[in-house]
């Protein structure tokens, strides 16, 4: 499958999506795409362990992905706004908790991690950003 199928496939298949590094100040892009998500219909939630417990986005903010699957229930997407030399070990937490996807933004790169998504049988997409991506594909 080609990045662009498997773009589209994610984007179109994917109803839950945990963000690993929200943020509740309007200007970071982790708070606007994921509120760009929740408005496209999505089921979004927040994951920041210095916010855990404050309401947003209609859920509450999560400590941790194992925190979401415990109290919210299965994660399709993992979407990643952390450093890259942090993005590794998100992966490996979203392939514990059995995630479908893990995609890492714009400027988030790790290719061993993305390697170890797949082998894992998840998808995973990098260096993108979900919220150029739906308008760019008329999703």
């Amino acid at each position: 499958m080609s990045e662009e199928d498997t773009i589209r496939t994610i984007l179109t298949t994917a109803r839950t999506i945990a963000v690993v590094g929200w943020s509740p100040k309007p200007d970071r892009a982790s708070h606007g795409v994921a509120a760009f998500l929740h408005r496209r219909g999505y089921r979004v939630i927040p994951v920041n362990p210095g916010q855990a417990g404050q309401e947003a986005l209609g859920t509450t903010v999560r400590a941790s992905l194992a925190e979401v699957v415990a109290k919210d229930g299965p994660v399709d997407m993992v979407d990643v706004f952390r450093r890259s030399e942090e993005a590794g070990a998100v992966v490996d937490e979203a392939i514990a908790i059995g995630a479908k996807v893990v995609w890492l933004q714009l400027g988030v790169m790790d290719d061993a991690a993305l390697a170890r998504a797949r082998a894992a049988g998840l998808m995973a997409v990098q260096n993108r950003c979900p919220a150029i991506e739906i308008p760019r594909l008329g999703l």
